[in-house]
């Protein structure tokens, strides 16, 4: 228990001469430390509530106003008509003082409410202004004399340098559709899926519904969004994430990779110096508000930043009937796993960060480390990546006192968690089909060397690439993509390594050694981690994984068509679909609704009327099919705007689903149409352009990140626009699938893309084909 003596700060011996008090100054300074920095931090969280709290104001401004009334009340006017006599009639005794002590008290207090009124009216005109989304479906260069008066007036009440979450308060609330507009899109989107007798029964379920019962449902729903910030979101994350019961590994969970062509050192714990010093420069921004909000690209409109406050120590914990997400204010160390073994490492001395050199000494200490895992260590993190009953019950049972649930704790307020792999994984300069077990080893590794109960995990390879694992829950990919494409960014332009490959720096001699973690896991236990490591094991060995950059065009081409890349590339995946399977299948592409408070996510069902009517017709001829790709594209963009803008189908029926199981009531309608699976279930991962300079450094590109497929029998596919010139795809399914296959998805979806372009520009010559060899890692940059 060497580890449980040095985390005190002093010993006292009993003998017969009295105590022996034995003082641990070096104990004692790194609590004082820590407070001070945890301090700060309390200091700095109120500062910055204070500047949120009146946004779009600013706290400067009360003094302006005061001194505007003081100034008009010295010329004898009374800007107040009266208000300022009446405040001075209530004023307390203590304020006689002196007749203008009176007058300067009442002119304060009524400023102060007049500061408030203004901030308040400001804050409800932005609201309304943020509102507005009907510059949205205008067409592109064509902007409406009242867009262009909303878009002045945003300006003015936008205010100046935000943080992070000022907008927060004037974000408007996810509005909630009319039940016949919801029952009419749905409607519309199975029409492709169903034949005459299907369609004609589920018209009459939908009527039926709408008539009745819909109406009851609708009604406790729009209760509710007069009562909560989101109708949707809690539900969301309570019903569809943490009430599941199966395993979160690969059906939930999903992954992030490296850059593609480069890796900027072969160093593994240099590669870990550099990128963990990111992440806490990362949440020191965080903290501090300091990142910029999100907007939509190319305008001023604001997205929700409610999912970045649980990026840092955040642990989804275990329940028999339902997980819950447990959040930390703060954590000043991270957990490491490597070999078997769980160290804590911490990130601070001496009351500041450690540096990237010291990072990386301290990383290699623990791969140098020769101690064995204790008896049950080395897979403890398949209860993770099994099924959640039982992890539930082991947790209770063998992790809620003593050195089990100390070093359980250790792990789950840790900022976040580490795996140190022994495997090397290589990029496209080496093998373009590595990116496929290299995709597979971040979805799911060995079922144990990742804890996926954390927010996320960061893995480092042998050879200094690196990834990582994300829980979905406590948010959604593009937000830990922030800070993903954030780290990559800082590791290589800003922080750097030196000529041999090393973080640059010096390292104190003073640094304590990482704490490796004890456990006593009794037989039972092993016998529970046995049976989850089997359950995660079957789930991982029948993932079918291909990841591919397609090189030989990207949106550039795309956008000079005059097609939304998009729309362009859901088209091609309903094309490679058919032509796969030979038919259509409901087809779940990811939206986002932040433009509302506490937003997450909508579908947009992208297999429609307009999309199922070109394929067909591109599968038969192609005199018709160039317009009905327009149309095709045209609707895409249409249903994509009504999920951004809270017109979507799915949210809306989910909550109404919920609702009736609250109520104890039956609805056939939504019972059926919350059982139609999703067979292709699709999302495109963003790229924060403003942090790579991809025509500089077109090397540095990501690979993107990936998901496992939602349906035993369809696929999941992700994809991102790398720049103007480029694609990345990741596909998942399932190998127990005899009619799916990864690779072979893959190769219909290049076809398709190839056929597309074709489609659009039949004039053109050969496809250019990027040709330039990049190497497979830099040392210096």
């Amino acid at each position: 228990m060497a580890e449980a003596h040095q985390a005190v700060a002093f010993q006292f011996t009993v003998t017969p001469d009295g105590i022996d008090l034995h003082m641990s100054h070096q104990a004692l300074t790194e609590i004082y430390l820590s407070g001070v920095r945890s301090w700060k931090k309390r200091i700095i969280g109120l500062k910055n509530s204070v500047i949120t709290g009146v946004y779009p104001a600013s706290p400067s401004s009360w003094l302006f106003v005061v001194i505007a009334i003081l100034a008009t009340m010295y010329t004898r006017s009374d800007p107040s008509m009266g208000l300022i006599a009446k405040i001075q009639e209530h004023l307390p005794s203590y304020f006689y003082v002196s007749a203008s002590a009176k007058d300067v008290a009442g002119a304060v207090l009524f400023s102060t409410m007049l500061w408030l009124l203004l901030i308040f009216t400001m804050r409800m005109c932005l609201k309304q202004l943020l509102s507005y989304h009907r510059w949205m479906f205008e067409k592109h260069g064509k902007m409406s004399n009242t867009t262009k008066v909303w878009v002045a007036l945003v300006r003015i009440f936008s205010g100046r340098k935000p943080l992070l979450y000022s907008y927060q308060g004037s974000l408007p609330n996810l509005p909630v559709p009319a039940i016949k507009d919801t029952v009419k899109r749905h409607l519309e989107s199975v029409r492709p899926l169903m034949d005459d007798a299907e369609y004609e029964r589920m018209t009459k379920l939908s009527a039926e519904f709408e008539s009745s019962l819909g109406k009851r449902l609708h009604w406790y729903l729009k209760l509710k969004a007069l009562w909560a910030t989101n109708y949707v979101s809690d539900w969301w994350e309570e019903y569809v994430y943490l009430r599941g019961r199966s395993p979160i590994m690969v059906n939930s969970n999903y992954y992030g990779m490296d850059f593609m062509y480069v890796t900027p050192t072969p160093i593994q714990a240099a590669r870990a110096g550099n990128s963990l010093h990111a992440y806490f420069l990362y949440r020191r921004k965080l903290n501090k508000e300091e990142l910029k909000p999100t907007r939509i690209p190319g305008t001023l409109i604001p997205l929700c930043s409610a999912q970045c406050e649980r990026v840092f120590n955040t642990t989804r914990i275990p329940g028999e009937e339902t997980d819950t997400v447990q959040h930390w204010q703060d954590s000043d160390y991270i957990a490491v796993y490597h070999s078997g073994r769980y160290f804590r490492l911490r990130m601070y001395h001496a009351g500041r960060l450690l540096s990237p050199r010291e990072i990386e000494f301290q990383i290699q200490k623990i791969l140098d480390d020769p101690s064995p895992p204790s008896k049950g260590e080395a897979k403890l993190g398949a209860l993770t990546a099994g099924d959640r009953i039982p992890w539930a019950k082991a947790r209770m049972k063998y992790f809620s006192s003593g050195v089990n649930k100390r070093s359980l704790d250790y792990i789950e307020k840790a900022a976040f968690f580490v795996s140190l792999d022994d495997d090397e994984q290589g990029g496209m300069a080496d093998d373009p089909t590595r990116l496929d077990s290299y995709a597979k080893s971040l979805l799911h590794g060995k079922c144990f060397d990742r804890w996926f109960d954390k927010s996320f995990t960061v893995v480092y390879f042998k050879n200094g690439k690196m990834g990582l694992n994300g829980e979905h829950s406590w948010a959604d990919a593009p937000v830990l993509s922030h800070a993903w494409q954030y780290v990559l960014s800082t590791d290589c332009f800003q922080l750097g390594y030196n000529a041999e490959g090393h973080c640059k720096g010096e390292v104190d001699a003073s640094l304590p050694q990482p704490q490796k973690l004890n456990w006593e896991i009794p037989p039972e236990c092993e016998e529970q981690i046995s049976g989850s490591l089997a359950v995660a094991q079957a789930l991982a060995d029948d993932v079918d994984v291909h990841v591919f950059a397609f090189e030989e065009f990207g949106k550039g081409k795309i956008k000079r068509c005059r097609v939304s890349p998009d729309a362009f590339i859901q088209l091609a995946l309903q094309l490679a679909y058919y032509r796969d399977q030979g038919r259509f299948c409901l087809t779940y592409e990811a939206s986002m609704t932040r433009l509302f408070k506490e937003g997450r996510t909508e579908t947009v069902r992208s297999c429609t009327n307009e999309s199922s009517a070109f394929v067909r017709a591109f599968s038969v001829e192609t005199k018709s099919a160039l317009r009905l790709f327009q149309e095709a594209s045209e609707k895409h963009q249409h249903l994509y705007r009504m999920a951004m803008t809270g017109a979507g189908i799915d949210r809306h029926l989910f909550c109404l689903y919920v609702v009736s199981k609250y109520l104890r009531v039956e609805s056939p309608f939504l019972k059926e149409v919350l059982s139609e699976p999703w067979r292709l279930s699709t999302s495109q991962t963003p790229l924060q352009v403003e942090m790579f300079d991809i025509v500089n450094y077109p090397e540095y590109v990501s690979c993107g990140g990936g998901f496992g497929p939602v349906a035993d029998d369809g696929y999941g596919v992700s994809y991102c626009a790398l720049g103007d010139n480029m694609f990345n795809f990741h596909i998942t399914c399932k190998h127990s699938c005899p009619d799916t296959g990864a690779n072979k998805f893959g190769a219909q979806i290049r076809k398709a893309l190839r056929d597309l372009l074709q489609l659009l520009c039949p004039n053109q010559t050969e496809l250019r084909k990027t040709e330039v060899k990049r190497p497979e890692f830099k040392k210096d940059l």
